[in-house]
C-alpha cells in the first residue's frame, strides 16, 4: 500500500470500520442489478425489472437522507440496526413474491421496503471526517481510499449478484446482497470506539443541510450522474443477452469499476492545489464525453474497452465531491450532506435505468445506450450552470459556525 494510504490506517479502529463498511456497501452494487437480472430470468420483461430497481432507488433515495439525519441526532448504531433488519426483511417478502409468481404490486410494495437501506458509505466517510478534521491531506487521501473501497464493490458487486443469480438460482444475488447489508452494517454499529458522537439538540438548527446552495449543485448534478450508472448497468445485461453472453455483463460492468478504482488509486496519492470546483467540473465533463464512445460497441470486447475509458472518470470526481461536501455543510449535518449526493445518485440510477429498461424493449440494447448519453449531456450542462456556487468560498467552512477558525490553507485546496 502506497505510504498516504499506510498512513491514514495509523489510526485506531481505522482498518476495522472501514473493511465493515465494505461488506456494508456491497448491496449498493448487487441489489438493482440484481432484481434486473432476477426479474428478467424470471419474467424476460426487461421494462418491469428496470421499474423495479428504480422503485429500490427511488425509495433509497426518499429514506437515506432522513436515516442520516437522524444518525447525526441520535448516532450510527440506534438508527442503523432497526433500519437494517426492516430493509432485509424487506428483501425476504420481495424474493418469495417473485419466486412464487406473486401479483406485480407486491414486488414494487416490498421494493419500497428493500430500498430503505442506510448510506453505509456516508457512515464511514463520516467517521473519517471525524478522525482527520483539520488535516485536508489526510482526508483526501482517506475520501480516496473510500472511492476506491466503492469501486471495488462495483467490480466484485456485480459479479457476485449476477454470476449467482444465473448458475444458482434467480433470487441468489438479492438474496446474497441483504446478506452482506446485514453483516456489514451490524459489525460496524458494533465499533463504538470511532463512532462520531452525536451533537446536542440545540446544535441542529436551520433546517436540511440541502438549503446549502453549493450542495444543491452537486446533488442535482448527480441525479443526471445516476442516471448514467443506470442506463450502463441496464443496457449492458441486455446488450450481453442479446449476443448470447448474459453472464458476462458482469465482467464489462466490473470493468466499468476497474478503470474507476485505477483512476481513484493514483488521484488519492495527489495533493492538488487550486479550486476544488473546477476539477469537478472537469470531471463530470470528461463523465459526459465518455458516453458518446459507446454508441460505436458493436460487441463485448469494444465495450469493455469503452467502459473502461469512461470509469477513468468517476472515482476523482466522487472523490472531489465529498471534499466540496465537508466544505460547503456545516459539520453537524456532515452526514445528511454526504447521504443528499447518494440520493442524488440513486435518484439518478432510478430514472436511467428505468428509461434504459424501456428502451431496450422497444428498440434494442444499442439504443439503450442514448440513455446514458443523454443523462451525460445533462449532467454537464447543469454542472456548468451551477459552477460558481462551488468555485465561491463557503459560508461556513463545512465545519459549522463554532470551528470556522480551524480552517486551514490545505483545507481550502483539498480536492
Amino acid at each position: 500500500m502506497p505510504s498516504p494510504y499506510r498512513a491514514i490506517f495509523s489510526a485506531s479502529g481505522s482498518r476495522e470500520f472501514s473493511a465493515a463498511g465494505f461488506f456494508g456497501r456491497m448491496p449498493l452494487s448487487m441489489m438493482g442489478i440484481g432484481v434486473v437480472t432476477m426479474i428478467s430470468q424470471l419474467t424476460g420483461r426487461y421494462g418491469l425489472a428496470g421499474a423495479l430497481s428504480a422503485t429500490l432507488a427511488m425509495s433509497a433515495a426518499v429514506c437515506g437522507p432522513q436515516v442520516s439525519r437522524l444518525v447525526d441526532r441520535y448516532g450510527q448504531r440506534r438508527v442503523l440496526r432497526p433500519v437494517t433488519l426492516v430493509a432485509v426483511a424487506a428483501v425476504a417478502g420481495l424474493l418469495i413474491c417473485a419466486q412464487q409468481g406473486a401479483p406485480e404490486w407486491t414486488l414494487f410494495v416490498f421494493s419500497v421496503g428493500a430500498g430503505c437501506v442506510p448510506s453505509v458509505g456516508s457512515m464511514v466517510r463520516s467517521r473519517w471526517a471525524e478522525i482527520y478534521r483539520g488535516s485536508g491531506r489526510d482526508l483526501h487521501t482517506a475520501y480516496a481510499w473510500e472511492s476506491i473501497v466503492d469501486e471495488v464493490c462495483f467490480i466484485f458487486g456485480p459479479i457476485i449478484s449476477i454470476g449467482l443469480s444465473t448458475a444458482w438460482f434467480p433470487e441468489a444475488g438479492p438474496l446474497i446482497a441483504a446478506a452482506f447489508l446485514l453483516v456489514g452494517v451490524f459489525w460496524l454499529t458494533a465499533q463504538r470506539a470511532t463512532e462520531p458522537v452525536p451533537h446536542p439538540k440545540s446544535q441542529h438548527t436551520g433546517g436540511s443541510a440541502l438549503r446549502s446552495r453549493g450542495l444543491q449543485v452537486l446533488v442535482a448534478t448527480f441525479v443526471a450522474t445516476g442516471a448514467i450508472f443506470g442506463g450502463v448497468d441496464v443496457v449492458t445485461v441486455a446488450f450481453a443477452e442479446e449476443r448470447g453472453h448474459k453472464a458476462a455483463a458482469s465482467l464489462v460492468l466490473a470493468v466499468y469499476a476497474l478503470g474507476s478504482c485505477l483512476a481513484g488509486a493514483v488521484f488519492g496519492l495527489l495533493h492538488l492545489k487550486g479550486n476544488p470546483g473546477t476539477r469537478w467540473l472537469v470531471g463530470v465533463c470528461a463523465m459526459a464525453v465518455s458516453m458518446i464512445p459507446l454508441q460505436l460497441a458493436g460487441n463485448l470486447p469494444l465495450l469493455a474497452v469503452a467502459l473502461f475509458v469512461a470509469g477513468l472518470a468517476i472515482a476523482p470526481t466522487m472523490v472531489t465531491t465529498m471534499a466540496l461536501v465537508e466544505a460547503h455543510v456545516p459539520r453537524t449535518k456532515l452526514t445528511e450532506g454526504m447521504t443528499w449526493t447518494s440520493t442524488g445518485l440513486a435518484v439518478g440510477v432510478a430514472l436511467g435505468s428505468s428509461a434504459a429498461g424501456w428502451v431496450v424493449d422497444a428498440a434494442g440494447a444499442k439504443a439503450g445506450y442514448a440513455v446514458p448519453a443523454v443523462a451525460g449531456a445533462l449532467a454537464a450542462a447543469v454542472a456548468f450552470l451551477g459552477y460558481r456556487r462551488l468555485a465561491g468560498p463557503a459560508a461556513t467552512g463545512g465545519r459549522g459556525q463554532d470551528d470556522r477558525h480551524l480552517r486551514t490553507d490545505d483545507d481550502e485546496h483539498v480536492a
